[in-house]
């Protein structure tokens, strides 16, 4: 990595959240299903939802409280939130402090229901850190570690529900088959990027476990978190980094503010650099539901596409 960061994960929970959750219905683990005949499922992002509504076909019901554009560093859940979560069967987070507002939550409704942070069951040395041993929480860039994390909350919907645990097995492994396709298609693809030219420029720096699998530098003017503020400094050492390694093209990410990114073309131009706006990235949220981009392989594949697009300029 080019630059490292440091920063604070702010964890603030209103009291009349933690009333909320204190509220709770006592409901404990049950084998049951729910009155649809299926079981209810609540994830925080769409990372999470999305694949698991694939493994777990027509057996489960499966919501995301964050949708397209969310910031899951800053989200702050609502009294609704709370409510969807009291009725879940089970809840699924990506933990290692990316939804950092929600931990206490997710603490206290664990006490009542199955509760999985899936990040924080991947081993710890297949983990990034940033300085300070912040743990990069944006795992899912690494298809193969996402399987892992994935595979870890179908280990719970099968022990929720036994008689269901060979279909979703079934529905895991075909699932897992066409991200080995993705994953081998992505490998190829970005293999072909000119070495002077596998630098990904972002918003915030959520590219390291996709750099880190394609051997790829990325570059993110805030840290991991997108609580962290950016300077004039930060401007400035990313438009060094552009020109002295003569970067073409850098990217927008779709749950965040994109001036500051239109900041550094602006002042690479004012000293004579040209960098192109290289597309819009999906890193902590994915694109609308019914798009590609709204599920985990097509936001992949978009990503992959839009980067080898703007950074093999010049390649035949």
């Amino acid at each position: 990595m080019f630059k490292k960061k440091s920063f604070i994960y702010g964890v603030f929970v209103t009291c009349a959240l933690l009333v909320g959750v204190g509220c709770s219905n006592g409901a404990t683990t049950s084998t049951e299903e729910g009155e649809n005949g299926t079981i209810d499922v609540v994830t925080t992002i769409a990372q999470i939802a999305e694949p698991l509504s694939v493994i777990g076909g027509d057996r489960i019901e499966v919501e995301s409280l964050m949708g397209p554009s969310v910031d899951p560093h800053l989200y702050n859940p609502t009294q609704g939130d709370i409510a969807t979560i009291e009725g879940a069967d089970l809840i699924f987070y990506n933990g290692l402090n990316l939804e950092a507002n929600m931990v206490e939550i997710f603490d206290s409704i664990a006490e009542s229901k199955p509760v999985l942070a899936i990040g924080e069951t991947l081993p710890k040395d297949e983990l990034l850190e940033e300085e300070l041993g912040v743990v990069d929480p944006h795992v899912w860039f690494d298809i193969d570690l996402w399987k892992l994390a994935l595979a870890s909350a179908v280990e719970e919907l099968k022990e929720y529900s036994p008689s269901d645990a060979e279909y979703f097995e079934e529905n895991k492994q075909a699932y897992f088959a066409e991200l080995d396709e993705i994953n081998a298609e992505a490998t190829e693809k970005l293999a072909n990027i000119p070495e002077k030219q596998r630098i990904i420029v972002t918003a915030h720096d959520a590219f390291g476990y996709f750099g880190n699998k394609f051997s790829m530098e990325v570059v993110g003017l805030q840290g991991l978190s997108t609580e962290d503020e950016i300077g004039v400094s930060d401007i400035n050492e990313t438009i060094s980094i552009i020109k002295e390694y003569k970067i073409p093209a850098i990217f927008v990410e779709s749950s965040i503010d994109d001036r500051t990114i239109k900041s550094v073309i602006e002042g690479a131009a004012s000293d004579g650099v040209t960098v192109e706006l290289g597309g819009e990235l999906f890193s902590d949220a994915m694109g609308e539901a019914g798009t590609d981009e709204g599920t985990y392989i097509g936001m992949y594949r978009h990503n992959v596409e839009t980067i080898y697009n703007a950074l093999s300029k010049g390649v035949e």
